[in-house]
């Protein structure tokens, strides 16, 4: 535990004590204390050099590897550093595959080279590679809907571009082709599936990122195809000549093992059975070294959970960091969490997660009940002064988050501008040059507002509407 800071003011601390002995859910007493957080966070967050030592000091860290191991352990460390009350790890389990060499080239009729990875958990082509004719499609649905005689044998290529946008909203329509393209390929007889990536970049980068191959009997493999080279196959084929690729790929499917969910408790100091969960995933593609996907979010979480363990007193309910883990290949963590503690849930006051990426926040959205959106209204008197402004009650609490929300959780979002944040995602781009330590400073702000008045608040948020 650290020991309460000596240069917050003794009249801070008499209004600390005076906000405990009173009974209304946000009383100026607490809005004050989230003040003051704010603007210290705005002066003296230490939230870059946290994900400076995570990318530096561990890297890559996909699920089940020796990198997840390091990320681990390093959480677990950081956290103690940092002043937590409790600190530990739940197991979880997790599929394990080993990434090889993936190559592309055109044969014909224009021989060129291929920028490609493999997309997550992919098969391999048999011994010395594959050579076929590629055939084209706009979408997985048309993949989906095309006669297998067109698509046997064949390379099917999904030519679907990500819209760009400040919500990230493009991102779904196009995921759906790395989600679902391989099944479908491989049920139709395809040789393999070529992907443009799910990016809004022009870089000549890949974009790896995880599939459903849970129960395909004859998996194939599949590629992630850099946008420049997925323009130039559509130029190559609007000259009406059949073109054809080799590839040559190679990766491992391995034994199930287990990674660990890292978790870090500030313990109330009243209702410490109630539960604040702020969380971000600690795993990430091996491609990069997942500084913004999700080393941000990690640290902009545990930031947040310092600077209110440094409060001459704890909050009235536990905030919980919840690191989780694989969430890249299927929200696993999450998932095994919410089975193991199922009959906890009624505890969970409110859940959130940080997980896109660096950029400044510019909207707040609540998973509420309208009955508690006067809590919402006392935030965003804090929050306004930061540039965000009220969204919606259609909250999902992040990706992790959103296996808590269909449980009726209830949740808050802090949107972060992702305008850019799928030029660098899932992509060997994902370094710590990409992170804005101002931008941090200011995510920081807004979490320790939400986080400090959701711990302290009087009453609670009541339940939302499961979604299960």
């Amino acid at each position: 535990m650290l020991k309460p800071l000596m240069n917050f003011s003794g009249a801070l601390a008499a209004v600390l004590l005076a906000a405990s002995t009173q009974a209304v859910p946000l009383k100026p007493e607490d809005i004050s204390v989230a003040e003051v957080l704010r603007d210290r966070a705005l002066e003296s967050s230490d939230a870059y050099s946290h994900v400076e030592s995570l990318t530096v000091e561990v890297g890559p860290r996909r699920a089940g590897t020796k990198g997840d191991e390091r990320a681990v352990a390093w959480a677990q460390q950081k956290m103690k550093d940092l002043g937590f009350d409790r600190v530990y790890t739940e197991q979880i389990d997790v599929k394990r595959w080993a990434r090889g060499h993936a190559h592309a080239e055109v044969t014909a009729p224009f021989p060129q080279p291929l920028v490609v990875t493999s997309l997550g958990y992919g098969a391999s082509t048999p011994e010395g590679g594959l050579i076929a004719e590629i055939v084209e499609f706009a979408d997985v649905e048309a993949l989906m809907k095309a006669p297998a005689r067109k698509v046997k044998g064949k390379i099917a290529f999904i030519n679907k571009r990500m819209e760009r946008a400040r919500t990230g909203e493009g991102y779904g329509p196009a995921a759906a082709g790395r989600s679902k393209g391989m099944r479908a390929a491989a049920e139709k007889g395809a040789a393999a599936l070529l992907l443009r990536s799910v990016g809004t970049d022009s870089d000549r980068f890949a974009h790896t990122g995880m599939m459903s191959v849970d129960g395909v009997a004859n998996p194939v493999p599949a590629l992630a195809l850099s946008a420049p080279d997925a323009n130039l196959l559509e130029a190559m084929l609007k000259r009406g000549k059949p073109v054809q690729l080799k590839l040559n790929v190679h990766n491992e499917a391995l034994a199930d093992g287990p990674s660990f969910n890292v978790i870090g408790e500030v313990v109330g100091r009243e209702k410490p059975e109630e539960v604040v969960i702020i969380g971000a995933h600690l795993d990430s593609w091996d491609e990069g070294t997942g500084a913004l996907d999700d080393g941000a979010g990690v640290a902009i979480v545990m930031e947040t959970a310092r600077l209110i363990a440094e409060l001459p007193q704890r909050p009235r309910r536990t905030l919980r960091v919840v690191l989780f883990g694989a969430e890249e290949i299927g929200l696993v963590g999450a998932k095994q969490y919410v089975e193991a503690h199922a009959n906890d849930l009624e505890k969970i006051v409110m859940v959130s997660e940080s997980d896109f990426g660096a950029g400044k926040i510019w909207r707040f959205d609540t998973r509420i009940p309208e009955s508690k959106f006067a809590i919402a209204d006392q935030m965003m008197q804090l929050l306004a002064p930061l540039g965000i402004k009220r969204g919606d009650n259609k909250a999902s609490g992040g990706p992790d988050g959103s296996v808590f929300v269909a449980q009726g959780v209830p949740a808050m979002t802090l949107y972060q501008d992702g305008t850019d944040y799928f030029d660098y995602h899932h992509t060997p781009n994902d370094t710590l040059d990409k992170v804005d330590p101002e931008n941090l400073k200011q995510n920081v702000a807004a979490w320790v507002v939400m986080s400090f008045l959701a711990a302290e608040m009087e009453g609670d948020l009541g339940r939302v509407p499961s979604e299960h």
